[in-house]
């Protein structure tokens, strides 16, 4: 928990490649379970659950964060959702799952390219914390 807390403080917002464009452009490998031609979908490194998957958009457009989402970034935003739907139907995760997205240092965001994280496989605590 200290070091993802770490890692969010540390991060900067920047226009600037992140970890997501190196693996979109596959500089980076990664354990993809999902991608048309608008998200990447692919299992965290760090999985928090049984089931825990990235979805990104392929193309920043300036949407680092949530915060930072204006009205033309609703269909990807849909779409992001949507593909969440999709991967937990996929993955089998019939019983539930929660989907998070972090926003800000404060809320633990440590890579500023908006991402889902779809998480399942168990049963999820409330409050998350």
């Amino acid at each position: 928990m200290a070091s993802e807390i770490e890692a969010a403080l540390a991060a900067t917002p920047s226009d600037d490649p992140t970890i997501f464009d190196q693996i979109i452009n596959k500089e980076i490998p990664s354990t993809v379970v999902y991608e048309d031609d608008k998200v990447l979908a692919f299992r965290d490194i760090a999985p928090q659950a049984p089931t825990h998957i990235l979805i990104i958009p392929k193309v920043r457009d300036g949407l680092t964060g949530l915060a930072k989402a204006e009205e033309r970034h609703c269909e990807i935003l849909g779409r992001l959702l949507y593909t969440a739907k999709l991967v937990a139907k996929q993955e089998g995760l019939d019983d539930g799952f929660r989907i998070v997205i972090n926003d800000g240092p404060d809320g633990g965001q440590s890579v500023y390219h908006i991402h889902v994280h779809l998480i399942g496989g168990r049963q999820m605590n409330w409050p998350p914390f």
